[in-house]
């Protein structure tokens, strides 16, 4: 009674999540990011670079794990503005391609965002117990979720590549991809900005009844 074991046991359990999610997401961004190049896939890519920033939002979650509420509303806040940068160097990608050409290989794209589907249902799996506890931990599941809708659209546009002979499927599912990641951004910099303003309103309620 009085001790806070449920705590300690709570934050060990956040911690193991955050550092499988973390792994799962940087191996995946490093062979998604290689094949991506090396197939010429615009959607490949943008889902590495969505692996990446998940890796960093997983980490910046670790870190913040235990932490003041302060910290992790600080560390949600720039996990989202941090995933919005990455999204819009991802729109800079598919202009480039648009303008100069590309030939991306639909087999590698429908094989390896299969790939990257499992290893994010996976992460959606591990994650969903902490989808209501505190904001670094929701940032957590928003971003998972949104990968796995990624990984569904990467393997339509490499299934439309193969079909339609035609590159402009890859570069719809890396723009759509760059959208989906800008509109987690914002969820969460909107959740972390609400977080802030509710922990205000206590504190201003508490100062009055202390007077």
């Amino acid at each position: 009674m009085g001790c806070d074991c449920h705590i300690e046991i709570e934050q060990g359990e956040q911690r193991r999540t955050l550092i499988l999610l973390l792994v799962i997401n940087a191996v995946m961004f490093c062979i998604e990011f290689i094949v991506g190049l090396a197939g010429q896939s615009t959607g490949l890519i943008s889902d590495a670079v969505d692996m990446l920033a998940d890796a960093l939002v997983y980490g910046v979650g670790l870190y913040a794990v235990g932490k003041s509420a302060a910290i992790k509303i600080c560390g949600a806040h720039f996990s989202g503005v941090f995933q919005i940068l990455l999204a819009f160097g991802v729109l800079a990608d598919v202009v480039r391609r648009f303008l100069f050409g590309s030939e991306p290989e639909s087999m590698l794209m429908m094989g390896f965002g299969l790939l990257a589907l499992l290893a994010n249902v996976w992460c959606l799996v591990l994650i969903a117990k902490h989808r209501h506890d505190e904001i670094h931990m929701r940032a957590s599941w928003i971003f998972s979720k949104n990968d796995v809708i990624a990984n569904v659209g990467v393997i339509l546009g490499g299934l439309l590549v193969y079909l339609l002979d035609s590159h402009l499927p890859d570069l719809l599912i890396g723009f759509a991809i760059a959208l989906i990641v800008i509109w987690g951004g914002m969820a969460i910099i909107k959740d972390a900005a609400n977080e802030k303003n509710t922990a205000r309103s206590l504190s201003d309620f508490d100062n009055r009844h202390e007077k």
